[in-house]
């Protein structure tokens, strides 16, 4: 990223100013449903916030509530004081951005395109001075492409202006992105998972990135998986679980509290509960051993008939024994012939 701007540290951050966001008791319902419940949070200027938690805690859902893409069931959001109106494209003009946790870019428009895309809520021409193409509004289109192109410069993108914004690598589709929400000099953005899918190196960019704009005095909120990243990051961190306000705090608040690590890898198992399963399962066996013999007498009859095998095998083998010497002895077995003739031929047979 090539830009001007000083990247700070999240330890020497701007003092929180005027509170930007305020959004109170925001409660959002599909149906029996309840996606996110009574949510508060702050947002200060020249502060950055993340909001984290478990796969359908209601991050994204909430931020849909703040941006007018939901309007909520309950509650109310606030910008600088004033009731956003529950639609999205004004609450943009009011100075909220996002970006998506899916890429939507406009893949078959050039780069610049894109950002004059996001620059639009600040053109106050009208349709018939577009038209006409007036002065007013030739005057008005070359601003918004400088602006553009200040933008691009600024996430390192300038190069590319004149690219086709599908054939951007991943990394540059989400900072062209997030140039196309700064086209509307917002006071507040908001960045669903900017991360997602980077490698370590693409994701140190985007945390520069970040404290970059937070320099130019625009608050964020931001949502994220990579727990390095956000507690790198975030001066305050808010924790969502099953839609609902778990804590809030700083990084070393929020990492160390249980709450938050039962959330993430499931409820602790205490030392003293493991033992208790092998007692109750040991009585239940000894019985069963007991009563085998009472009951089943075939162990018992099994026993009886392989009892006298091994003596008749020792029988055999006995027989056999005898059997097999007088065959190498030839001296014996001439003299024993004329005086036993029966013996002789069953020791043939």
């Amino acid at each position: 990223m090539t830009t001007t701007t000083k990247t700070a540290d999240a330890s020497t951050a701007p003092a929180a100013g005027e509170t930007v966001l305020d959004a109170r008791g925001v409660t959002m319902r599909f149906g029996g449903l309840t996606a996110v419940r009574d949510v508060n949070l702050t947002v200060n200027s020249g502060e950055i916030v993340g909001l984290i938690g478990p796969n359908g805690a209601g991050k994204t859902t909430f931020f849909n509530c703040l941006t007018g893409l939901y309007v909520p069931t309950e509650g109310e959001v606030r910008y600088k004081g004033t009731v956003l109106p529950p639609t999205s494209y004004k609450v943009t003009d009011a100075g909220i951005a996002r970006t998506f946790q899916n890429i939507r870019l406009f893949h078959n428009m050039t780069v610049l395109e894109n950002v004059l895309v996001g620059r639009h809520t600040r053109m106050k021409q009208g349709l018939w001075s577009a038209l006409l193409r007036l002065p007013g509004f030739k005057k008005a289109e070359a601003e918004a492409t400088t602006r553009a192109m200040e933008l691009l410069e600024f996430i390192g993108l300038q190069d590319k202006a004149q690219h086709l914004a599908k054939n951007l690598p991943y990394g540059e589709q989400r900072k062209l992105e997030i140039a196309r929400a700064l086209a509307s000099d917002p006071g507040l953005i908001l960045l669903d998972e900017p991360t997602a899918g980077m490698n370590p190196q693409e994701t140190r960019a985007a945390e520069e990135l970040i404290f970059a704009i937070r320099d130019m005095g625009i608050a964020v909120l931001v949502i994220e998986h990579d727990m390095r990243f956000i507690f790198n990051l975030c001066d305050r961190v808010a924790v969502l679980v099953q839609g609902q306000k778990l804590i809030e705090g700083d990084s070393q608040t929020v990492q160390s509290d249980e709450r938050v690590i039962a959330a993430y890898l499931g409820e602790p198992v205490e030392a003293d509960t493991a033992p208790a399963p092998a007692p109750a399962a040991a009585p239940a066996v000894a019985p069963a051993a007991e009563d085998t013999p009472a009951t089943d007498e075939t162990p018992d009859a099994d026993e009886a008939d392989e009892a006298p095998e091994a003596p008749a095998d020792e029988a055999e083998e006995a027989d056999e024994a005898p059997a097999d010497k007088p065959a190498p002895a030839s001296d014996d077995a001439s003299e024993d012939t004329p005086h036993d003739p029966a013996s002789g031929k069953e020791n043939d047979a």
